[in-house]
């Protein structure tokens, strides 16, 4: 799985100025609060979670490694989603976090 998504890319291309906007507003919110690098990851996957976003999950996922985020704490994210979003849901979070953490071996 590539680290950056080739529609994304392809975007970031042909709309340079908005992909850069874009960058900036995710590098502000980040820098808006107390929470570390790593509580921030596993939010932005819990939020990707909870709304069913494959590509977002996979990204969050991605980006949750870097931080130091352990498979295991990634997993728990998408169990603690059961009660919130069903099984079905749940289990397809838990298998795009899976697809991120098996592309990583």
């Amino acid at each position: 799985m590539s680290q950056i998504p080739k529609r994304f890319q392809k975007f970031t291309e042909d709309y340079p100025n908005v992909a850069k906007a874009y960058e900036a507003l995710g590098d502000a919110v980040h820098a808006a609060g107390p929470l570390d690098e790593k509580t921030r990851a596993l939010i932005k996957l819990a939020i990707s979670t909870g709304a069913r976003l494959e590509g977002a999950v996979h990204s969050h996922a991605r980006k949750a490694l870097k931080a130091g985020c352990t498979p295991e704490e990634m997993r728990q994210v998408a169990l603690l989603s059961l009660p919130t979003i069903g099984l079905p849901s749940m289990m397809a979070a838990l298998s795009w976090i899976d697809d991120i953490i098996e592309s990583k071996k």
